[in-house]
Parts: C-alpha cells; structure tokens; sequence
C-alpha cells in the first residue's frame, strides 16, 4: 500500500470515527443533562471504567498488537488453509481466556471495586451499586474483544471502515438504553450498564457477518497448541503492559479521585471523553492502518518503505495533533459549555470539567504520537520495547500525581483532580520521549529531510491559531449566556475561523500539502 493509499485508509477509518465521536458526543450530553455528577452515576462511570481497560488489553490493545504481525506474515505465505487455521485457533483461545477473567471478574468485583475506588469503602450505597454496575457490564468485555479479533482480520485484507463504524452502534446502544432502559430502574444508572452489554453483542455481530462474507469467520477451536497462537501469547506478555499504560493511568487518576470532592470522577471522565475524540478520529485511525502496512514491509525486509511510511504516520500526525491539542487548551470553557452545560450538569460541574480538560490537552500530542510509534516497535514483533517505556510512563504518572494532588487535596483546595489530568498529559509525553528515542537509538528511524523547516511552518501556524481564537473568544464573552443553538454556532465558527487560519499560514510558509498524500 502507498502512501497514498495509507492517507485513503485514514481518511476511511477517521471518517467513520467521526460519526461515532458524534454519536459519543450526543450520548455524554445526554448523560450529562439528566443524570448530573456524582452519586450513582459516578459509580456507573467507575464500573464502566473497569472493562474498557480490561478491552484495551485483550482487544484493540494487547490482543491486536501481538496478533496482527503474526496474522500478515502468514498471509504473506499464501497459504489460506494454514490462514484460517490460526485464526480458528486464536479464536478459540482468546474466547476462553476472556471467558475466565469474566467469571473470575464478576465474582471478585468488591475487592476490584475497592482497589480501583478506595474513597468508596466510606460510602456502602455508592460501594454496592458500583459492584453491582461492575457484574452486570463485565460480559461486554467477551463480546468486545472477540469484535476486535474479527476487527483485525478485517484491517489486515484492508477492510477498515465497517470495523471503524462499530463504535456507532455502542453509542446508539447506550443512547437508546438511556431513554428507554434507565428510567425502568430505581437507580437508573443500572440501565446504562446493562445498555454496555447490549452494545458488545450488536458490535460483535456485525463483523462476525462481515467475515462470514469474507469465508474468514473464526469457527472456535482449542488453540493453545497452535504454535503461531503461542507466538502470539509470547508476544502479548510484554504488551499487556506497554498498550494499556495509557489506560492504567486512568485508573490510577480513578482511585485519587474516589479520595476528593464528589464528582472529581465524573469530571475527569468527561475530559478524557473529549481527549478521546482527536485520539481516536485520527491517532488511533494512523495506527491501526499504519501497523498492517508496516508489519508487511517488515516481513518483506523493505527498510526504505518501512521508514518512508514511518516518516509519513510521524508528520501527518503532528500536522493535526499539535493544533488539536492547542484548541483543547483554549477553547475548554467554550466546548464544555456547548455540550455539556444544561440541567443537572451545573456551572459548577462546567468549570471543574475544563479545569481538567486544559490540564490533559497539553498531552494530545504526545497520546496521538504514541499510537504511530507504537506500532513501529509491534510490526517488528518487538514488544518489550514499549513494555519498558510503559513501566517508566505509570510510575511517572504516579509520582507527579501524589506531588501534584496531595498539595491541593491536603489544603482543600477547590479543583485538585486537574492535579491528576496533569500528570496523566505530562506522562504521556514521557511516553512519546522514551519510544523516540528507542527508535532513534535503534536505527529504526531515520528522519528524512525538512524536519526542521516542518516543525518551525507547524509553531507559527499554531501562533496564527491562537491569535485568532483568543480574539474570537474575547469577542463573544460569556458562552453559557446564549441558548444551546447559538452557543453550538459560535463553537462551531470559531473552530472553523482558528483551522482556517492555521492552514492558510501553513500554505502561505511554504507547506505542501500533497506530502500528506504520499505523492
């Protein structure tokens, strides 16, 4: 694949995440407005935070890193018959194995519960809804890491969009449980986690009927005598660690939050929500098509299209996640205010969620970059590598937690979580820094020309940014003065004024765009 043809996939798989992320923002609004912070909520938000870290380890994590290499270089060889075997066998392995961590899961949710959430154990309501809530979402992790083994197989013949449009469905899933599900309850929390489960198996049964097309659908068999399916474990043991620091950090941020002011979490939870959306409509969209490609170079010992595509995943990130973050860090009041700021969800809940959102922006960069160089180290079936730099990112984020949160939380002072949004953004970066470096280090990649031209048209692109956005800003005043309509118009006019500038001065320093294509 060129190139271009790596920018179409982007395109495809961000295009795709961009319907989700609007789906995911009507949904946050909508659980925003009529279920507030705090309470039983934060409680569904902790047990809902439990399987999505436990999905990025056997899902689009660990599971992923370690088996898309392996699954091209068999494809590599031609053989289809040995190609359905292994899938058939990783399969039947990793459904077993998940199968165990829910049930074990499941009955051991109070001691997880009060590890993960230790300012809970004072509170019993809160403590027995959140393992309660915990129980009942736990089988979404079997349904949504057998999705993301079908999801790889797809991405690995180059079928990107349907497994991109998945996460619609889990958006509308809990949408709909919310209206419909939730209000059936005396805690209506219970329906949303119900609505997780629900979600799993309508995202879970869309690719499996899309392999089925294919003549790929896994038909489960006992895999764990399979050599390449024991490969794949070999590889997936460092990675449990390296591909879910990010995760790790957030539950880190989960149980410090649980020891401050009430709906600390949620405040954090809708931060990490919108750090999601430039992450996931284009970090993860170059990662995911980037690892494919790379991994078959490998496999081909084609260095100079290794580095070629490496060089392009590098700067074609950069080119969106500076601003990205940049627009985070400025626009916070604004965003929060527009999506979030109605009924239950106070001026109150407003300002302490874009505290933290402005805290966490200052690591988008480097989150968007991790996603492109991770995999580098993955398509060469180096996992320890980012093991290592994983290690060295948790106990960061820890020290600068407690240096950061227990000032403020001993001092009560108001607003102490953006203590830990800060130091999960900073040890992002100390992430990104360790894994370029080992790149560097190892020869892997070598940076082609115009590095240093690119970086100084991308600074003063973002100052043109800035410049207008803050002016724009300044103009309007206050965004929760106007009704929901105008508040979305001016959010909207300002982001669409603040890229037009960027791009405009990125043009106008000498910045050629085609690059971005391949061509």
């Amino acid at each position: 694949m060129s190139r271009g043809g790596l920018l179409r996939s982007s395109a495809i798989f961000s295009g795709m995440t961009l319907l989700s992320r609007i789906a995911g923002f009507a949904r946050d609004a909508l659980q925003a407005t009529m279920f507030g912070t705090g309470g039983a909520m934060s409680a569904f938000i902790v047990a809902y935070r439990i399987p999505n870290f436990l999905r990025r380890v056997f899902a689009e994590g660990s599971m992923q890193m370690a088996f898309v290499p392996v699954l091209n270089e068999i494809r590599e060889r031609g053989d289809r018959a040995a190609l359905r075997e292994f899938i058939d066998a990783m399969a039947g392995a990793l459904c077993a194995v998940v199968l165990l961590v829910c049930g074990a899961g499941m009955l051991a949710a109070p001691w997880i519960v009060s590890l993960f959430t230790p300012g809970a154990l004072d509170e019993p309501l809160k403590f027995g809804w959140t393992v309660d809530m915990l129980r009942i979402a736990f089988p979404y992790l079997l349904f949504i890491s057998m999705m993301a083994l079908a999801a790889s197989v797809l991405n690995s013949v180059g079928r990107f969009g349907l497994a991109a449009f998945t996460p619609v469905l889990h958006n509308v899933a809990l949408i709909a449980a919310m209206l419909w599900l939730a209000p059936r309850f005396d805690v209506p929390p219970y329906g949303i986690a119900w609505g997780v489960v629900i979600a799993g198996a309508l995202q879970l049964a869309l690719l499996w009927g899309a392999l089925g097309r294919l003549g790929l659908r896994p038909r489960l068999r006992w895999g764990f005598s399979h050599p390449d399916v024991r490969r794949v474990g070999r590889l997936m043991v460092p990675t449990l660690f390296s591909s879910s620091a990010a995760q790790v950090n957030l539950l880190v941020g989960t149980a410090f939050a649980s020891l401050l002011a009430d709906g600390s979490q949620d405040w954090l939870y809708y931060s990490d929500r919108l750090i999601e959306f430039p992450l996931g409509l284009f970090g993860v969209a170059v990662g995911t098509v980037i690892l494919p490609h790379l991994s078959r170079r490998h496999a081909a010992t084609d260095t100079a299209g290794y580095g070629d595509a490496l060089d392009w995943g590098l700067r074609t990130t950069l080119v969106v996640a500076v601003p990205a973050g940049l627009g985070l860090l400025l626009l916070a009041g604004p965003i929060i205010a527009t999506l979030y700021q109605y009924n239950q969800f106070s001026a109150d809940d407003a300002r302490m969620t874009a505290l933290s959102l402005m805290a966490m922006s200052i690591g988008v960069p480097a989150f968007m970059l991790t996603k492109v160089l991770a995999p580098a180290f993955y398509s060469r079936q180096d996992t320890k590598t980012p093991m290592r730099a994983a290690l060295w990112t948790v106990a960061a984020n820890v020290i600068l937690t407690v240096a950061l949160v227990t000032p403020l939380w001993l001092n009560r002072v108001p607003g102490a979580h953006a203590g830990i949004a800060l130091a999960s953004g900073l040890a992002g970066i100390v992430n990104a820094l360790l894994l370029w470096r080992a790149l560097a280090r190892e020869g892997v990649f070598r940076a082609a020309s115009g590095w240093m031209p690119f970086v100084l048209r991308l600074l003063a692109a973002c100052a043109g940014m800035a410049a207008a956005v803050i002016g724009l800003q300044l103009w309007i005043g206050d965004w929760s003065q106007f009704p929901p309509l105008q508040r979305v118009g001016w959010l909207l006019g300002t982001i669409g004024a603040g890229a037009l500038v960027y791009g405009a001065v990125l043009t106008a320093l000498g910045f050629r765009w085609r690059e971005l294509r391949g061509v």
